[in-house]
């Protein structure tokens, strides 16, 4: 069994196939029992956030794993397959374990650096884990995951060289405003995405937060937040509320991941016209989208949008932090994997030592059938001897196949060993040494450009 990634992000596709391929809270349940009620599944976590879906699933079989996730994804978003096929992307075993360590390092987001990744991938984790999809290969690979990605941002500086999305949609902001201090800003959602902005905006020395939500209680909720941590002043708004904040507001940013338009042209409309020909920037960092892509054409209107964020130089980390957080990257991939092979080849040595066990408990029942009269002392005394040099001679062999297998290639010592040793690879549970990316076939070159293990950041 190996780990299968398939992803779709904003490296790989443009914002309109990632607004039909994205899931939501609601959908993530529904689509891993899915794949868990499929024939080469075995375990699921989906990891969903602004600008990427990617799943990542432990197969039996990269073919048939493959067909059925994408499958699944093609009836989800509604694309075609090969149409699908173009914007996705592909790891296995070992690439797919370096991939997650680069994301959530932060070094495979829209803005390098950005910690909100990594608690997205938390959420992940404890929605697999509490809906039993995930077993003991994706419990190790996510738990490592966070370890790096904690290691990362706290001993390089990612997180000053490139900062959250919302930072970098607030500085193109003030390239049309000007300074914000004192102006009146609106945030549309109340989830983790608008804390993010309400704490952005404080920073930023907004004079006036208007929180605007289709549930009112977790806009109050926000904006006394946004008062009582960050000292700015807040109100709330329910949704129906939305024209008027607009015509009050010199920005609006908004990320509600809602299915459809959350702010209309006609909206807008409304807005513009009790705002006297001030500015309005409206910044959508929805997936899918919250504003109305018509909205961008109305007069004194700037729209600043996901497809903005990824042409903005803004988005990348300082070169040094950069190859700091790769260098941690593969630094800790390489103790995982070592750490995979070693606990690959443990059912080998423990089925070498029942084995050696059975061996030595039938001799010693036939000695006891050739000397009947031996006395229980000599008897215990021949029996502890005979354990100690079957112990000797497989102490180093099973000591130094532990070392070789964590070495890459390693698994064919454990082969070795059982071969030696006529064990059965049932009773040892072995497991075959991954595929290599390059030998899976058609399948994996006809599923993107992307597939092959390099660099993902």
């Amino acid at each position: 069994m190996s780990v299968l990634l398939v992803g779709v992000s904003h490296r790989s596709a443009p914002v309109a196939v990632l607004e039909k391929v994205a899931v939501t809270e609601d959908d993530r349940p529904k689509l891993t029992d899915r794949m868990l009620a499929s024939r080469h599944i075995a375990e699921a976590m989906i990891v969903s956030t602004c600008n990427r879906v990617e799943i990542y699933a432990v197969v039996d079989a990269f073919h048939g794993g493959l067909a059925e996730i994408g499958d699944l994804l093609a009836k989800h978003s509604g694309l075609p397959l090969p149409e699908l096929t173009k914007h996705a992307y592909v790891r296995y075993s070992e690439a797919a374990a370096e991939h997650l360590f680069a994301v959530a390092s932060g070094l495979d987001s829209l803005v390098v650096g950005e910690q909100q990744v990594l608690s997205q991938i938390r959420a992940a984790y404890a929605a697999a884990d509490a809906q039993q999809a995930a077993g003991r290969t994706l419990h190790e690979l996510a738990q490592n995951a966070l370890r790096v990605g904690k290691r990362v941002h706290s001993e390089t500086g990612i997180d000053s060289a490139g900062a959250s999305v919302v930072s970098v949609a607030l500085d193109r902001g003030r390239a049309v405003l000007g300074d914000l201090a004192g102006r009146t800003a609106v945030v549309v959602g109340a989830g983790a995405m608008g804390g993010l902005a309400a704490a952005h905006l404080a920073r930023a020395g907004v004079g006036r937060i208007i929180v605007v939500n289709r549930t009112l209680e977790r806009a109050q909720r926000l904006a006394h937040t946004a008062e009582t941590m960050h000292g700015v002043p807040a109100t709330a708004r329910e949704l129906s509320g939305l024209v008027s904040a607009m015509a009050e507001a010199d920005l609006v940013l908004t990320s509600t991941g809602a299915v459809g338009t959350v702010v209309t042209l006609a909206d807008v409309h409304r807005a513009l016209a009790a705002r006297a020909g001030r500015q309005l920037v409206v910044c959508d960092l929805g997936l899918p989208r919250d504003v109305d892509t018509t909205v961008a054409g109305l007069p004194d209107v700037t729209v600043i949008d996901m497809e903005t964020l990824q042409r903005d130089p803004a988005a990348g980390a300082a070169a040094a932090d950069t190859l700091a957080a790769r260098a941690i990257v593969a630094e800790e991939l390489a103790k995982y994997l070592s750490g995979q092979r070693v606990a690959e080849v443990t059912p080998t040595v423990a089925a070498l030592r029942q084995r050696a066990a059975e061996v030595v408990e039938a001799e010693l029942l036939r000695l006891e059938g050739r000397l009947p009269g031996l006395a229980t002392t000599e008897r215990n005394e021949v029996a502890r001897t005979v354990r100690r040099v079957v112990d000797k001679l497989l102490h180093a062999p099973t000591v130094r196949v532990k070392q070789l297998a964590s070495t890459p290639g390693g698994g064919s010592y454990a082969e070795a060993l059982r071969e030696l040793f006529e064990l059965k690879p049932g009773a040892a549970q072995a497991v075959a040494a991954p595929m290599e990316i390059a030998a899976l076939g058609e399948l994996a070159d006809d599923f993107t450009p992307g597939h092959e293990q390099g660099n993902h950041a």
